[in-house]
């Protein structure tokens, strides 16, 4: 059945069109939240929470576009909205962190190289997270979630060009602010 079929039903009352539609979308909007996130569990909420706003403003849809990329606007906005609330409480308690407990010297090399690896994910996270937001968002949606041009163009309602010239000054600079995590210490780069 068609998207704009089971929306209609949706719209009516119809729970079981709704659940389709969301059993049609959910993979593709727990991988977008899971993008920005980078958090299974968080994710999973945020794409929850999607779906509970879609179903509550599906009388505001209007097929204008397409129910996926309106879909796809709300999860961004969600997503969005969730990381400045994030973002403005950062702390974390003592009693969070909890008692470290004794392990061998191979699980100590193991934790270490996983250190290495999880520090890389949260520098590379940590300067994707200081770009401009239409910056960070157009390469979360583009290169991280793997949507095509019109895709993006599509979900931020701009222009298929404006989604490229954007890609390509927030691929610049992101590689300007990395500059620093991939030069050797003590040694010039150029970026």
């Amino acid at each position: 059945m068609e998207d704009t079929a089971l929306v209609e039903r949706a719209r009516q009352g119809n729970r079981d069109a709704f659940e389709d539609l969301v059993k049609r979308y959910e993979r593709k909007v727990f991988h977008l939240a899971y993008g920005f996130v980078q958090d299974r569990a968080a994710a999973d909420d945020l794409a929850q929470e999607v779906f509970i706003k879609a179903y509550f403003a599906l009388p505001k849809f209007h097929a204008k576009s397409e129910f996926g990329t309106w879909l796809y606007r709300i999860a961004v906005n969600h997503v969005k909205d969730h990381l400045r609330k994030v973002a403005r409480k950062k702390e974390v308690s003592l009693e969070e962190i909890g008692d470290l407990p004794f392990v061998g010297a191979d699980e100590v090399r193991e934790r270490e190289e996983m250190a290495v690896q999880d520090e890389r994910k949260k520098v590379i996270l940590r300067v994707l997270q200081a770009l401009p937001e239409k910056y960070r968002t157009i390469l979360t949606l583009r290169d991280v979630q793997g949507l095509s041009y019109e895709e993006v163009a599509g979900m931020l309602a701009i222009s298929r060009g404006t989604v490229d010239s954007r890609l390509h000054r927030a691929r610049k600079l992101l590689r300007k602010k990395m500059g620093p995590y991939l030069a050797p210490q003590g040694e010039a780069h150029d970026v």
